[in-house]
């Protein structure tokens, strides 16, 4: 089925984790390190994907209470040791990447911790592709916020607006380019989050390749007279 049309991309804002990066081996165990450590039972990799959305310093306040920053501090030492290790680009993903980048300015607003994406942007060689990396904690609030969405797009010099593509793979993603005036765009099928119909996205792409596939079309196809 052909995607819904929308503006050629005046600027290309990514998710990272599920859409562009598989890294939830790391996520998982750091998550059970933390959970362990408090005697409280452990997650599968399947409920890992389901549950995890908002930002740490939002989520792990309601899951461990006043105690949550000892609990941040095991979390992050255990993704912090395994994370470049496990991960991987998500199917596609280069390839969109590369599409993307030869049609409009990109970032990355991401509810990973700023360094640790950016560690990982850097580890892929993917870290040039982008004007701006915004992780969690960058901004004074996190996605789906719009602040961290505003630091990417004035990195990219670019407003808000339907011309304004935001890419991600979850409902919350889609409510974060809703909350920052921008298109939401859906990669994948969100199953692990309720479905398309969950996520209400402005358009949807099987996965990588077939963005790509959009992309490359897009790039080939004239700027409109007057643009």
């Amino acid at each position: 089925m052909t995607p819904p049309a929308l503006p050629r991309p005046a600027a290309i804002v990514w998710d990272w984790d599920n859409t562009l990066v598989d890294g939830w081996a790391a996520i998982a165990a750091g998550l059970n390190a933390a959970f362990g450590a408090f005697g409280l039972p452990q997650w599968t990799a399947e409920e890992v994907k389901a549950r995890v959305r908002r930002s740490l310093r939002e989520s792990f306040p309601e899951i461990f209470g006043a105690e949550w920053e000892r609990a941040r501090d095991i979390f992050y030492a255990e993704v912090r040791a395994r994370h470049l290790g496990v991960l991987s680009p998500m199917p596609g993903a280069a390839e969109a990447l590369h599409a993307g980048a030869a049609l409009a300015p990109m970032a990355v607003n991401s509810n990973k911790q700023g360094p640790l994406l950016r560690a990982e942007a850097a580890h892929l060689g993917w870290a040039d592709l982008f004007r701006a990396l915004v992780g969690a904690g960058d901004a004074e609030a996190d996605k789906p916020d719009p602040a961290p969405m505003r630091l990417a797009l004035a990195a990219c010099g670019v407003p808000a607006g339907m011309a304004v593509w935001y890419v991600g793979d979850t409902a919350l993603d889609m409510q974060a380019a809703r909350a920052a005036g921008c298109a939401a765009v859906l990669v994948g099928d969100a199953a692990h989050d309720g479905g398309v119909g969950n996520a209400m996205p402005d358009t949807v792409f099987a996965d990588g390749h077939a963005l790509a596939a959009h992309l490359r079309r897009l790039a080939k196809t004239p700027f409109p007279a007057g643009s």
